[in-house]
């Protein structure tokens, strides 16, 4: 036998929209987190933390629409989230013993509804701060859920690492080819309309915060809804 017959041949398991939302979601919390990180809150710049976070926000509603309506492994139905599937999961690795998850696995299922909580959890608490509800607890809830979120990626992409040089599947690239190898049940679209339709929307919804965001006196206008992003600009 050859070596590309000795190949695994690997199937389509993550759609577009899928994939998007993942690289997306990491780029929009990981300069939100960046910002708020190393820029003083009373900077200018410092609005965009919150306009980031707010994107954020609109992503992962969009997820949750998906994981109930995409195709079969974006849903919530097919992640792996019985506590013993996660056990049997992490005891493999360490034993060297394999098994088959064609979506998510156990610890990315978890990783996956647990960053996205974490990120409903940012744009809630943050909006709550800015309309001056118990704004000390908040601000320690924020800085809870930022640090959590934090904590799970470097989680996840460890856990990652460790998958992948245990097992050698390429499983680092899944999100980015969409495809997987010992695929019982491939996807048969990449929903590519659906994706270009998540990229306009998102779009879409980040210049709608902009363009109502007045940077001189900081103010976000929304309907039924002002929020006061940062301290008026008065040189």
């Amino acid at each position: 036998m050859d070596r590309t017959e000795s190949k695994k041949r690997k199937e389509l398991v993550y759609d577009l929209p899928t994939r998007l939302f993942h690289w997306l979601f990491a780029v929009l919390f990981l300069s939100a987190f960046g910002i708020a990180k190393t820029i003083d809150d009373e900077s200018r710049v410092f609005t965009f933390h919150m306009l980031l976070g707010l994107t954020l926000g609109g992503l992962v509603l969009w997820r949750i629409v998906w994981g109930v309506m995409g195709s079969q492994y974006a849903r919530f139905s097919q992640f792996a989230l019985r506590p013993r599937e996660l056990v049997s999961y992490l005891t493999g690795i360490v034993s060297n013993k394999k098994e088959n998850w064609t979506g998510h696995n156990p610890a990315s299922s978890w990783a996956s509804l647990f960053m996205m909580g974490s990120g409903l959890g940012l744009v809630l608490s943050g909006v709550l701060m800015i309309l001056g509800t118990g704004k000390e607890f908040l601000e320690e809830f924020h800085e809870w859920f930022a640090t959590s979120f934090a904590v799970l990626v470097i989680l996840h992409i460890c856990g990652l690492i460790l998958h992948s040089m245990r097992y050698r599947d390429g499983i680092a690239l899944s999100m980015v080819t969409g495809k997987k190898e010992d695929v019982t049940k491939p996807i048969s679209k990449v929903h590519f309309g659906t994706a270009a339709f998540l990229l306009a929307l998102l779009l879409g919804w980040a210049i709608y915060l902009f363009q109502n965001f007045d940077s001189q006196s900081q103010k976000l206008r929304l309907p039924g809804l002002t929020l006061q992003l940062g301290e008026p600009i008065t040189d």
